[in-house]
């Protein structure tokens, strides 16, 4: 799991243009739709010279673009639409927060798009330029995450061709939280798979368990919480009236994303309090293990004590000791061993010590 995006990596210049991620050798592929309500143009693999042929004003343009690997590319779509050298940087820096930023009538996003794998968790930075009738959508890699919005255009369900693409911005961010809900659900089914086995068989590999969850847990929270921000300035923007990309009847879903991380980050601090009691839960195992083991310790050397204390008188040597010339001693002596010993197990069994 790439847990530490935000602390390690390559540090960059905020205006250097340069691609930090580990997806090097993925082809960029350009995608464009041309949609209003009553038609839709899709073009798949289009090159950026082809675009001015094909794009319209007066209709919705959705820009989409997977791999980052082409630098190049990236500065021509730039110096094509005039983004800003700022934007272009945070779009290849992937060790970049999610956040919002408004420049002349332009809205840019980004977020990280986290999925269970086999090794943790994989992250993506997925970066959104929201512009009057046109959105760009950057993607580190090719991936389904908006594959059901697509057939939704093509099939003209709902009413995402109906409004304008800040509606579409904000299907394209819900479609990246949903995958928040797929995490925290596989962390969370991984957790009742620990505490099961806390049960059943606890070990000390358990603690690694536990801390590698509560470590993914803590990197979902501190990938959300920014977003949060990010959508809470959303909804600022609504109450200002200086920002008109958006409009004002989209606000509201756009708060409804707010209030899902809200959501989200609730149920992360519930996943970590089940952490918080399960790893509480098998260190009192542990301790009430220990606490048998030095009970049956104490009640074996309790047993043994008057013995060894027998065992001690008569092993003085003294000579006069009466006893010790009996012709019958030995036997009295083991025989008033052995019920002394046989009346203090019945002694600890009354009173349910062992």
């Amino acid at each position: 799991m790439r847990k530490l995006l935000y602390k390690k990596g390559r540090k960059v210049i905020p205006t250097l243009v340069e691609y930090t991620g580990k997806h090097e050798n993925i082809a960029p592929e350009m995608q464009l739709f041309v949609y209003n309500p009553e038609e839709l143009s899709e073009y798949e693999d289009i090159k950026l010279s082809q675009l001015d042929k094909h794009l319209d004003t007066t209709k919705n343009n959705w820009i989409n673009l997977h791999g980052l690997s082409d630098v190049a590319l990236i500065k021509e779509i730039g110096i094509k639409f005039k983004i800003d050298d700022f934007i272009l940087g945070d779009i290849l820096n992937i060790l970049k927060r999610s956040k919002v930023e408004e420049h002349n009538h332009t809205l840019f996003f980004n977020i990280k798009s986290l999925l269970p794998d086999s090794s943790g968790i994989d992250v993506e930075q997925i970066s959104f330029i929201l512009r009057d009738g046109m959105l760009f959508s950057f993607q580190e890699k090719k991936s389904d995450f908006f594959l059901h919005i697509r057939e939704r255009m093509r099939q003209h369900a709902g009413i995402v061709r109906d409004r304008k693409v800040d509606y579409l911005l904000y299907l394209l961010l819900d479609a990246v939280m949903e995958n928040f809900y797929i995490t925290i659900e596989s962390e969370e089914q991984k957790i009742d798979a620990v505490i099961d086995l806390i049960k059943t068989k606890p070990n000390p590999k358990i603690l690694e368990e536990i801390e590698r969850h509560r470590d993914n847990l803590n990197f979902l929270r501190r990938s959300i919480v920014p977003l949060r921000d990010s959508l809470y300035s959303i909804k600022s923007m609504k109450d200002d009236d200086v920002f008109n990309v958006i409009t004002t009847e989209n606000y509201t879903f756009f708060s409804r994303l707010h209030q899902k991380c809200l959501e989200l980050l609730d149920q992360v601090d519930a996943d970590l309090s089940s952490l918080e009691s399960a790893s509480s839960f098998y260190f009192s195992l542990q301790s009430h293990k220990m606490n048998e083991v030095m009970k049956t310790l104490t009640v074996v050397s309790v047993f043994f004590m008057p013995l060894t204390f027998i065992v001690g008188v008569y092993g003085m040597n003294f000579d006069n000791m009466p006893e010790l010339h009996w012709k019958y001693g030995y036997f009295y002596v083991v025989a008033g061993m052995f019920l002394l010993f046989v009346s203090m197990i019945v002694y600890f069994k009354k009173r349910n010590w062992f």
